[in-house]
This record gives structure tokens, C-alpha cells and sequence, in this order.
């Protein structure tokens, strides 16, 4: 299946994405101030990069000038909805047309909203544009081993482990496996038709009571 060009398609990059935690929107020159900050801290880098330290400026700016203002990724911009604060970045890169499929990325920068979702929904709400508005066919991830906050979350999104790059990365003092993930688009319509199913429409017979669905 060929699947239609994406890169200058209107749909392709959306001004904003809605959830009920999150709002994505196209990232704006003025966030390079809260790259630079992020990227800067130790305990971010140390989830989000191979070399053993924070980014220089310099690098966090051609970083942003690519990743975030290019064309060649589709990048948003995560902000606390209630707030309207900027707190974290994620992005398609290496979108392929041909074969329908891209790697995904995501940062949450500030470190006090670790744990309260933000990411998760972020993800969920990326999965829905690229699997029910492109019509991708597959999107893929790598993570290190030891960031297992963000395991569980890519999980609850409907990724699944499926290769690791066994002890290619050393942190606090031993080794540790990169791993790749992946979710189909099958796999996404799958899990909304099953968030969509009634619960008390799927009974066991005889009577045993009803399972919860699951996802």
C-alpha cells in the first residue's frame, strides 16, 4: 500500500491537538527559552540522551531550530491545559509515506508534572492523529531500560517491546538495553473499539459476571 504524500497535506501538521489534561500546539520561536532549560538538567538528559551529560546551548538551539521550527518532523508543543504552561515537546520524525510509518519522541521538560499523566495523554492524542487522521501504518519508539516511567506509559498506549539493543548504554554503573517498540494501527482501532464496547454488553454465559474491558 502506498500511502499519500504527507508533507504539505493541510492535515498533515495541525495547529492543535486537544485532550482533557493536554493541548498541543505548533511550537513558537519563544520556546527555545524552555529547551534550553530542559535540556540543560542532568535527570532530563540523562532519559533522553547516550552521551553522559546535559546538551550546550549551542546544540539545544540547532536542536530546537530543527526539530521544532523544521518541517521535516511533525513536532507540538505539550501545555498544561488548566494553566496554559508550556511543559514538554513531542514529535513524528522520519515519517514515511511509502510505508506509512515514523518514529515517535516525546520529552515532558518540567520535572514537577512527572507522574500526573500528562505524557501519556500527550502520546494518545499524537496516536490519534497519526493512525485516524494520516492513516499511518506504524509508529515506533526507542527507550532505555532504566526509564521504566515512561515504559509503563508507551504501554498503556498500546506499544509492546519488540527487539532491544542488548547493554548499549552505560548509566550509574552498569549497563543497560535500549529498547524498541512499536503499535500498529490495527492495533489502535482495536483498542478504541474496545474502549467504545459497553461494558455491560460483554457477559460471560450462564449467568458469571461481567469482566471489566481491558485498556
Amino acid at each position: 500500500m502506498v500511502y499519500r504524500a504527507l508533507v504539505g497535506d493541510a492535515a498533515w501538521f495541525p495547529e492543535v491537538l486537544d485532550g482533557e489534561l493536554v493541548v498541543l500546539r505548533r511550537h513558537v520561536p519563544g520556546n527555545v527559552t524552555a529547551f534550553q532549560r530542559w535540556y540543560s538538567d542532568p535527570e532530563v538528559a540523562r532519559l533522553a540522551r547516550y552521551q553522559d551529560g546535559p546538551m550546550r546551548a549551542d546544540e539545544i538551539d540547532r536542536f530546537f531550530q530543527l526539530r521544532a521550527l523544521g518541517q521535516e518532523s511533525l513536532t507540538m508543543a505539550i501545555h498544561e491545559r488548566d494553566t496554559g504552561r508550556l511543559i514538554g515537546s513531542c514529535a513524528f520524525s522520519q515519517v514515511d509515506g511509502e510505508n506509512g510509518s515514523a518514529m515517535y519522541h516525546i520529552t515532558i521538560g518540567e520535572k514537577e508534572t512527572w507522574g500526573r499523566g500528562y505524557g501519556t495523554e500527550a502520546t494518545q492524542l499524537m496516536l490519534d492523529h497519526a493512525f485516524g487522521t494520516l492513516g499511518l501504518h506504524r509508529i515506533a519508539l526507542t527507550v532505555f531500560e532504566f526509564n521504566e516511567r515512561a515504559i509503563r506509559a508507551y504501554r498503556r498506549c498500546g506499544f509492546v517491546i519488540e527487539g532491544r539493543a542488548r547493554e548499549s548504554i552505560w548509566r550509574d554503573g552498569r549497563w543497560w538495553d535500549e529498547l524498541a517498540m512499536s503499535v500498529l494501527g490495527s492495533e489502535w482501532r482495536g483498542r478504541r473499539a474496545d474502549a467504545a464496547t459497553p461494558r455491560d454488553s460483554v457477559r460471560k454465559p450462564t449467568g458469571a459476571p461481567v469482566e471489566p474491558i481491558a485498556g
